[in-house]
């Protein structure tokens, strides 16, 4: 039998348990790396930011079977820009 890669998995955050969830913000925002700005923030104010995006759509848990890893995607913006 010929096995396909699994395909990853959305993860809706509302289905996380609370504790669960904050885990795996906090993972995400210690590993990422990203350059805030000029200001610091507290690992609270990143979680809570990640938070805010899961929230609106911005971003989404996703896991991949094929790893057993759990990750955020962030997604981006579509353009505005009108075609032609």
């Amino acid at each position: 039998m010929d096995l396909q890669p699994g395909e990853p998995i959305v993860v809706p955050h509302t289905e996380l348990a609370a504790d669960l969830l904050r885990a795996v913000i906090e993972s995400f925002v210690l590993r990422e790396g990203t350059d805030y700005g000029e200001k610091e923030y507290s690992l609270d104010e990143k979680v809570a930011r990640v938070i805010r995006q899961l929230e609106r759509g911005e971003a989404q848990i996703v896991f991949d079977p094929d790893t057993e890893s759990v990750d955020i995607a962030v997604r981006r913006p579509k353009s505005s820009r009108s075609p032609g």
